[in-house]
């Protein structure tokens, strides 16, 4: 899936209705086209500047599970 044509500079993608993060560099390996096309349906989505995790974190939002599990990737 290619990144959506307003986000393609962005790699974080929020969900504003539930407070979750996305990374859109992660959303092909963990099957989330379809989430993301509902999310941009929506319009419920927030980017953040800095483009980071961090500064997600900041505002309140919640790493999603694949941001998460690749993480623990890195730790092992």
């Amino acid at each position: 899936m290619s990144r959506p044509s307003r986000f393609e500079s962005f790699r974080y993608l929020g969900d504003k209705r539930n407070q979750v993060v996305y990374d859109l560099d992660l959303v092909d390996d963990a099957g989330l086209g379809p989430v993301i096309d509902e999310l941009m349906r929506s319009e419920s989505f927030a980017a953040f500047g800095p483009d980071t995790l961090a500064e997600a974190r900041n505002r309140g939002y919640r790493p999603h599970a694949s941001i998460r599990a690749r993480d623990d990737e890195r730790e092992e």
